[in-house]
C-alpha cells in the first residue's frame, strides 16, 4: 500500500471550527431575499447554528457511524446540517431535489439513513410513507418553517442541551455520495474525512493567494463532489459563497455577488462564448470587425509573450478592443473574476484561449467521485491549456498500458493517494473491480502524462468502441465538440462494430426559435427539428467544424434529429448531465437501424 503523510486538520470538524474561530465576523454564506438583495450570515452565526443542530441531532439518537440524509439544493441550512452531522461522528448523505422518487428511496434504504432533512413540503409529501417501508428511517425533518419536526425546532431543542463535538479520525466516513450512474443502481461512495481534507490542502497549496477576501457564486450542487469541495475550501480559507437563485438568474446573481473566483463546468463558459460569438456575427459590420481584431490581437500577444517579445501596435489594438468590448464580457461575471476552475468535462482549448486572452483564465481540473474529487489541477503558477493539469499534492498517478491496445501511447489512469475512497457502500464486488490490490483506484479514463507531468485525457475506456474496420472511436470528445454548435443542445455518437458513425442531435430550442424568427419560419420546435433545410444547415455546420480536428472515419456520416430532449426525468441523462447511452440507443434503436439500412 502507498503511504501518504496527512496535513492538519485531517477532519472536517476541525476544518470548520478553525474558521469559525479565525473569521467569526466575516461573511460566510449569502442568500438572495425576495427583494433581490443578498443577505449574508457570518461564520459565528453559522457556527452557533451548527452547535445547536448537532445537539438537536444527538437528542434524536444520532451517534457515531449513523447516517443523516438531506434532500435539498445548496443553502445555509445544507451547510449547517453537514457540519452538525460530522460533528457527531456521523456521516452525511446528500441527495438532489430534482431526483426521481424511487432513487431517493433506494439511497435512503441502501445507506441506512436515520434522520432525513427535506427542503420543501412538496418533497415531504412524496416521501412521507418512507418510514413505514424503510426500517432505519426514524425521523423526517422539514427544513423551512417553525414547529414540530422542523430544523428550527431541532436547533432550539439542541440549544437547551449542548453537546460537545466529536473529532473523527481521518479514516472515518464523513460523506456518502451516490454517483448518478449511467447504468444500473447508483453506487454509494464512502468518502473519509482525510479524503476531503487532503484534497482541500492540495487546492490551497496550488492557489496560495486565496484568502478570506475571495468570494464565489455557488453554481454546482453540493450533492456532487466537485461542488462540495468548493464549500470545504472556501470554508477553510474564510472566504464567502453566495447561492445562485436559479440557473435562469446566473447573470444577475453574478453582478450582485461579484465573485473573485468560480468553480464551474465548461458548459457555462461554452454558453457565454456562444452567446458572444452569435451576437457579434448577427451584428456584423464594424462590431464584428472590432471583435475579430481584438481576438486576433489577443492571440498575437500570447504568441509573442511565449517568445519573450511584445508589439506596441498589437498591444494598442488589444487595449482598444479590451476597453470597448472585452470589459463588457468581464462585467457579465461581476468585474472582479480572477479565473475559474472547470471540471467534469473537457474544456475546448479554443474557448479556454479566448477567456485567457481577455483576462479570465480557466483552469481545467480532473477527478471523479471516487477520488473526492481531485486528481490533477491546473493553477495560476502551473497550467497548460488543453491538459487537465499536473498531479495534485500527495497524489500519485500511474498510466496502466496493459489494458489498452498494443502500441498505444496512453493507458488507463490509476490514482493513488489520501483522496481515494474507502470503497463502495454494500458493494464489495464493485469495490474490488475498481480498486487495485495496492490501494489505487482505476478511473476508467485513458490518458497520458507529458514530459512536464501534465495529464492529458485521451478517452474513456468503457465508452470507446471499435468500428467495423477496427479503428477506435472516443465518442465523448466528438459529442463535446458537436455540442459547441449554437444549434445543438445534446448529441450522441453511435457506431460500435458498424461501418461508420451516426449521430443523434437534439437541437437547442432557443437557437431554433431565433433562426425561425430571422427566416420567417413558424416557431414550432418539433416542426423546425423535422425541417430538412434546418437539418442540412446544422449538419453542414457540424461537419465543417469536425473536419479540421478529426479523422474521416470518426466523423459521423448520417444524422438523426429528435425533438425530445435528453433529461433526467426520461432517463436519458444522469444528475451530472452525462448521457445514459444504453437507454438512449435502446429508445431510438429503430431510427438508428434505419440509417444503416439506407446504405451509403
Amino acid at each position: 500500500m502507498v503511504q501518504f503523510q496527512l496535513d492538519k486538520p485531517d477532519n472536517l470538524v476541525e476544518l470548520f471550527e478553525n474558521s469559525v474561530k479565525r473569521f467569526p465576523d466575516r461573511p460566510f454564506l449569502g442568500t438572495k431575499n425576495k427583494q433581490g438583495v443578498y443577505e449574508w450570515v457570518t461564520y459565528r452565526e453559522v457556527g452557533r447554528r451548527v452547535d445547536n443542530l448537532r445537539a438537536g441531532l444527538a437528542g434524536l439518537g444520532v451517534k457515531r457511524g449513523d447516517a443523516v440524509g438531506i434532500v435539498s439544493n445548496n443553502s445555509t441550512d445544507w451547510a449547517v446540517g453537514h457540519y452538525a452531522t460530522v460533528g457527531l461522528g456521523a456521516f452525511y448523505v446528500p441527495m438532489y431535489e430534482a431526483e426521481l422518487t424511487h432513487v431517493w428511496e433506494y439511497i435512503i434504504k441502501d445507506s441506512g439513513i436515520k434522520v432525513l432533512f427535506v427542503s420543501k413540503p412538496e418533497i415531504l409529501a412524496k416521501i412521507k410513507d418512507f418510514p413505514s417501508r424503510i426500517p432505519t428511517l426514524e425521523k423526517i425533518i422539514l427544513i423551512p418553517g417553525e414547529g414540530k419536526d422542523t430544523m428550527s425546532e431541532l436547533e432550539k431543542a439542541g440549544e437547551k442541551n449542548p453537546v460537545k463535538p466529536i473529532y473523527p479520525g481521518p479514516e472515518e466516513v464523513a460523506v456518502l455520495v451516490y454517483t448518478s450512474g449511467t447504468t444500473g443502481d447508483p453506487k454509494g461512495v464512502l468518502l473519509m474525512h482525510m479524503n476531503w481534507t487532503s484534497n482541500h490542502h492540495a487546492r490551497a497549496k496550488a492557489y496560495p493567494d486565496f484568502n478570506e477576501n475571495d468570494r464565489s457564486l455557488s453554481l454546482l450542487p453540493w450533492a456532487h463532489c466537485f461542488g462540495l469541495g468548493e464549500l470545504h475550501t472556501f470554508t477553510a480559507l474564510g472566504g464567502s459563497l453566495g447561492f445562485m437563485e436559479s440557473t435562469n438568474t446566473v447573470v444577475q446573481d453574478m453582478a450582485l455577488i461579484r465573485p473573485t473566483f468560480l468553480i464551474a463546468v465548461p458548459r457555462i463558459f461554452n454558453k457565454v462564448y456562444d452567446t458572444i460569438v452569435t451576437k457579434v456575427k448577427d451584428a456584423g459590420g464594424f462590431k464584428k470587425k472590432l471583435f475579430d481584431m481584438g481576438v486576433e490581437a489577443g492571440k498575437e500577444r500570447r504568441r509573442l509573450a511565449a517568445q519573450g517579445r511584445s508589439s506596441f501596435l498589437v498591444d494598442l489594438k488589444f487595449k482598444l478592443v479590451d476597453k470597448i468590448v472585452f470589459q463588457k464580457i468581464r462585467d457579465l461575471f461581476g468585474g472582479r473574476l480572477k479565473g475559474s476552475m472547470t471540471g467534469s468535462a473537457a474544456m475546448n482549448p479554443d474557448i479556454s484561449y479566448f477567456f485567457y486572452d481577455i483576462g479570465i483564465p480557466l483552469y481545467d481540473a480532473y477527478g471523479m467521485t471516487e477520488t473526492t474529487p481531485g486528481i490533477t489541477m491546473n493553477c495560476p503558477s502551473n497550467f497548460r491549456i488543453g491538459s487537465v493539469g499536473p498531479v495534485m499534492d500527495k497524489i500519485k498517478v500511474v498510466i496502466d498500458q496493459s489494458v489498452v491496445e498494443p502500441g498505444a501511447k496512453d493507458g488507463e489512469i490509476v490514482c493513488y493517494g489520501p483522496n481515494v475512497m474507502k470503497g463502495y457502500h454494500n458493494k464489495p464486488e464493485a469495490t474490488k473491480e475498481i480498486m487495485t490490490p495496492d490501494g489505487g483506484v482505476r478511473t476508467g479514463d485513458r490518458g497520458r502524462l507529458d514530459e512536464d507531468g501534465f495529464l492529458w485525457i485521451t478517452g474513456r475506456i468503457k465508452e470507446q468502441f471499435k468500428l467495423e474496420n477496427g479503428k477506435y472511436v472516443f465518442p465523448a470528445a466528438l459529442e463535446e465538440d458537436i455540442c459547441l454548435n449554437h444549434f445543438v443542445q445534446n448529441a450522441l455518437i453511435y457506431g460500435a462494430n458498424r461501418p461508420y458513425n451516426v449521430c443523434m442531435i437534439v437541437p437547442d430550442p432557443v437557437a431554433l426559435d431565433g433562426y425561425a424568427q430571422k427566416n420567417n419560419l413558424p416557431k414550432d420546435y418539433a416542426a423546425l427539428t423535422a425541417n430538412e433545410d434546418v437539418q442540412k444547415m446544422i449538419t453542414r455546420e457540424i461537419l465543417d467544424a469536425l473536419k479540421a480536428k478529426y479523422g474521416s472515419y470518426e466523423i459521423p456520416k448520417k444524422f438523426i434529429f429528435i425533438s425530445e430532449p435528453f433529461t433526467l426525468e426520461n432517463g436519458m441523462l444522469t444528475q451530472t448531465m452525462k448521457l445514459k447511452r444504453k437507454n438512449i440507443t435502446e429508445r431510438y434503436s429503430g431510427k438508428i437501424e434505419s440509417l444503416y439500412k439506407e446504405g451509403e
